[in-house]
């Protein structure tokens, strides 16, 4: 008898409580407190966060890829103007005929009528090059949004070596297998033309260049097209 005394108390407690608790209104505050915000579609729009005006100088850095594969540092003091500065390796294999073509130039010139050394293979390790760059930049949002283009002139620094393999043949005997090494250093200045993109929802920027090279030091009047795709961090 007790026992079902108890039950019935606490069951009549419970009934209560809950009672009680549906009858009591929200605060004001608990609605507030806890009210999602409504964003329009056109506000919830992705938005890059560099490149405000009000926030120059900007920094960069990435890397590029193609000719060449660089380590690619920017700086922007202000809206219109950027220096630039690539360092890495050359593409050597979009310079394999231009290496072949200078094992003549390497050859001694003591050589009698019988004897000949004759081209087998070649390789480039390392080819290095640094390049610094000041750039010219303009909007181009009627294009797309966060599309600058850009335009410079700047200089590059290579490093070359280059190590051939030949046989030597002297008209006497069988002919000899041997090797010679030479290291390049040259110049000269370049072209730059290029767009960068940068409308992302984080601090990036992605860009596409081509340059017009010319060595004035070893093979004046030697001309080569370069370019690559790079993306850098912007802080």
């Amino acid at each position: 008898m007790l026992m079902r005394k108890v039950t019935f108390g606490l069951c009549c407690a419970v009934f209560l409580a809950t009672t009680a608790g549906a009858q009591v209104k929200k605060s004001e505050y608990s609605k507030s407190r806890y009210k999602v915000t409504k964003i329009s579609r056109s506000k919830a729009s992705v938005v890059c966060p560099v490149f405000e005006d009000s926030e120059y100088p900007y920094q960069g850095i990435g890397l590029k890829f193609g000719d060449p594969f660089a380590l690619a540092y920017k700086f922007y003091p202000n809206k219109n103007w950027s220096f630039a500065v690539d360092a890495g390796k050359a593409a050597s294999g979009l310079y394999n005929k231009y290496y072949r073509s200078l094992y003549n130039t390497y050859l001694p010139d003591t050589l009698s009528s019988e004897e000949s050394i004759n081209y087998l293979a070649h390789k480039a390790q390392p080819d290095w090059l640094v390049e610094a760059k000041f750039l010219y930049q303009w909007d181009a949002e009627k294009i797309s949004k966060g599309l600058q283009l850009y335009a410079g002139l700047g200089w590059q620094w290579r490093l070359t070596t280059l190590e051939y393999n030949y046989n030597y043949v002297d008209g006497f005997s069988e002919s000899l297998f041997g090797s010679f090494t030479e290291t390049r250093f040259t110049y000269g200045p370049t072209v730059i033309l290029g767009f960068e993109y940068s409308y992302f929802t984080l601090p990036l920027s992605a860009f596409i260049e081509v340059e017009w090279y010319t060595d004035v030091l070893l093979d004046p009047g030697y001309n080569r097209f370069q370019g690559g795709v790079g993306l850098r961090y912007v802080f």
